[in-house]
C-alpha cells in the first residue's frame, strides 16, 4: 500500500507592499505651470489696458449722448458707409457691430484654440471645471431671465443677453480698484472667458441667423477652406491673409450668418502649437499682434457707437419695472453668480477635486459675482435679438449697463474683504530672492536654486560677522558699530527683490535665513 504523501498546496506569491498613502486629490484653482503663467499675464496685461480704454469709451457714449450734443451721436452712429451693390451699406454702429467686433471674435477664436491645444481646455479633466462653470454661468442667468419674463408677461426673446462675460471690462474693474488677483484666479477667469465666448458664437449662429443666402454662404466656406489650404502650405504674408479675410466677411455677413463668425472661423484654423526652433507658434505671434487692434480700437469703439443710450431717471427706473430689462439685470447680477460658482462647486465636489489651500470658496464667489459683467457680447445680443424695435433695444442696453454696474460693485466690495490675502499671495508668487528672473515657487526642490540661496545668506552671515568683530575690537566705537549693525540687521547684501506695485517684496529682507534651503 503506497505511503500517504500529504497534500502539496501552491504558496501564493507575496503581494507588493502598498502605499498608506491615499492618492493625491486634483487641486481646483491649483498654481499654474510657469509657461502657462506667463501667457496668462501677457494677455490679461493686454485686457486690462483694452478694458480701461472699454470703460473710458462707455463713459464718453453715456455722456455724448445724454447732453445737447445726443442729436450729434445719433447722426454719426447712424451715417450709412459702404458700397450699396455688394450689400455692405451700413451704418456706423453696424460697421463696429458686424466688422470691428469680427476682429475680437478673431482673437477670441485663437486663444479657444490655444487652449484646446496648449492650454487649460487640452486636458478632459481640467477642461470640466470651466467649460462646467461657463455653461452653468450661462444656463441661469437665461433661465432667471426666463422666469422673469414668463412670470411678468414679457418677451422671452432676450433670453440669451445677460449670458455674457465681459473679460476685458471685468479687467479695467480690478484695475480701478488696484486689485492684484493670484494667478490661479485670474488664469481661471481668463479661461471661463473664453469658454463663455464659445458659447455665445454658438448662440449667436444658431439662433440669430436670419434667412440663409446659400451661393454667399458657400463662396464663404470656400474661402475658409483656401484660408486653410495657404495657412498649411506656410503662406504668411499679410497681404494675402487679409484681403481674403476680408472676402470671407463680406460674404459671410451676405450669406445670413452673423458676420463675426468669419472671424471666429479663421481664428480657430490657426496653429497653436510650437515646433521645434519655434519661439511662439503663428497663433500666438499672430494673436500677439491682432490683439492690441483688438482691445484698443475694435471693442472700444464699438462700446462707443452701442452703449450711448438714455440714463433719465425715468428709464432707469423702467430697467427695474419692464420684465424684459428687470430680466437682464437678475440675470447678470443674480444668475451669473449662482450659476458660475455653483457649476464650480458641483464639478469639484462630484470629481473629489480639493480647492487650493491658498484660496476658499468665498474668493471663487467674488468671481463668479465679476463675471456678471457682461458688456460687449451682451450689448450685440442685445441688438440682434430686439432688432426692429429700436426702443426696447436701448432699454435692454441700459439694462446691460445697470446689471453690469451692480455686478461690478458687488464684486468690487467682495474682492476688497480679501484685498490683503491677495496682495500676500500675489508677492509670494512673484518673489525672486536669487534675482534668476525665475519666481522662487517654481525653484524649490532645484539644487541650483537652493546653492544660490545659501551663498546669499553665507555673504549675509559674513556680513554679520564682520560687523560684529568690529563691534569688538572697539570699545570706544561700539556704540556707533552697535548702531550700524542694528541698522544692517535687516538688510540684504543684495538688491531686493521687488513686487508689482515697486515695493519690497515680503520676505525678501529677512535676516533668518528665509525659507529652508
Amino acid at each position: 500500500m503506497p505511503a500517504h504523501r500529504p497534500e502539496v498546496r501552491p504558496v501564493a506569491a507575496p503581494k507588493p507592499p502598498q502605499s498608506s498613502r491615499p492618492p493625491l486629490a486634483r487641486k481646483v484653482l491649483a498654481r499654474l505651470p510657469l509657461p502657462e503663467r506667463t501667457y496668462v499675464l501677457d494677455a490679461l496685461r493686454a485686457e486690462t489696458v483694452g478694458g480701461v480704454l472699454l470703460l473710458v469709451a462707455a463713459v464718453a457714449a453715456l455722456i455724448w449722448a445724454n447732453t445737447p450734443l445726443a442729436g450729434a451721436y445719433e447722426t454719426v452712429r447712424d451715417f450709412p458707409l459702404g458700397p450699396a451693390a455688394l450689400g455692405l451699406n451700413l451704418s456706423v454702429q453696424h460697421w463696429a457691430a458686424d466688422g470691428l467686433l469680427a476682429v475680437f471674435f478673431f482673437v477670441a477664436g485663437i486663444e479657444l484654440k490655444r487652449e484646446l491645444v496648449a492650454g487649460e481646455l487640452r486636458d478632459p479633466r481640467a477642461a470640466a471645471l470651466p467649460v462646467m462653470a461657463a455653461l452653468c454661468g450661462m444656463i441661469a442667468p437665461a433661465l432667471v431671465y426666463l422666469l422673469v419674463n414668463v412670470l411678468g408677461g414679457g418677451s422671452t426673446t432676450g433670453w440669451a443677453v445677460p449670458t455674457a462675460t465681459d473679460i476685458a471690462f471685468a479687467l479695467a474693474v480690478l484695475a480701478v480698484l488696484g486689485t492684484s488677483l493670484p494667478s490661479a484666479l485670474r488664469a481661471f477667469l481668463l479661461t471661463l472667458a473664453v469658454v463663455d465666448d464659445l458659447f455665445a458664437i454658438l448662440i449667436i449662429a444658431v439662433f440669430f441667423t436670419g434667412d440663409l443666402n446659400f451661393a454667399a454662404l458657400g463662396g464663404a466656406f470656400a474661402g475658409l477652406v483656401l484660408f486653410w489650404v495657404l495657412l498649411r502650405a506656410g503662406v504668411r504674408g499679410w497681404y494675402v491673409h487679409v484681403p481674403l479675410a476680408l472676402v470671407i466677411w463680406a460674404l459671410m455677413y451676405n450669406s445670413g450668418v452673423h458676420a463675426t463668425i468669419a472671424g471666429v472661423a479663421m481664428g480657430l484654423m490657426l496653429r497653436c502649437t510650437r515646433r521645434d526652433g519655434e519661439e511662439h507658434s503663428p497663433g500666438e505671434h499672430i494673436e500677439h499682434l491682432v490683439r492690441p487692434l483688438s482691445a484698443g480700437l475694435a471693442v472700444p469703439l464699438f462700446a462707443l457707437f452701442s452703449a450711448g443710450v438714455s440714463v433719465s431717471g425715468g428709464a432707469l427706473a423702467d430697467v427695474f419695472t419692464s420684465p424684459e430689462t428687470l430680466g437682464v439685470v437678475l440675470g447678470l447680477v443674480i444668475g451669473k453668480a449662482v450659476g458660475v460658482f455653483g457649476g464650480t462647486w458641483l464639478t469639484a465636489r462630484f470629481t473629489r477635486a480639493e480647492l487650493n489651500e491658498d484660496l476658499a470658496w468665498a474668493d471663487l464667489f467674488a468671481v463668479a459675482a465679476l463675471a456678471g459683467i457682461g458688456f460687449t457680447v451682451s450689448l450685440l445680443i442685445g441688438e440682434l435679438a430686439f432688432a426692429g424695435d429700436t426702443a426696447l433695444t436701448d432699454e435692454v442696453k441700459a439694462a446691460v449697463l445697470t446689471g453690469s454696474l451692480i455686478a461690478a460693485v458687488f464684486a468690487a466690495v467682495l474682492l476688497k474683504l480679501r484685498v490683503r490675502r491677495y496682495q500676500a499671495l500675489v508677492t509670494e508668487e512673484e518673489r525672486d530672492d536669487d534675482l534668476s528672473g525665475v519666481p522662487d515657487v517654481y525653484e524649490v526642490g532645484d539644487p541650483a536654486y537652493h546653492l544660490r540661496m545659501a551663498a546669499i545668506y553665507e555673504r549675509k552671515a559674513a556680513e554679520q560677522r564682520r560687523l560684529a568683530e568690529a563691534a569688538t575690537a572697539s570699545p570706544e566705537g561700539r556704540t556707533g558699530a552697535g548702531e550700524v549693525a542694528a541698522s544692517g540687521a535687516h538688510e540684504d547684501p543684495r538688491r531686493p527683490a521687488k513686487g508689482t506695485d515697486g515695493s519690497k517684496v515680503a520676505g525678501a529682507s529677512r535676516d533668518d535665513g528665509g525659507r529652508p534651503a
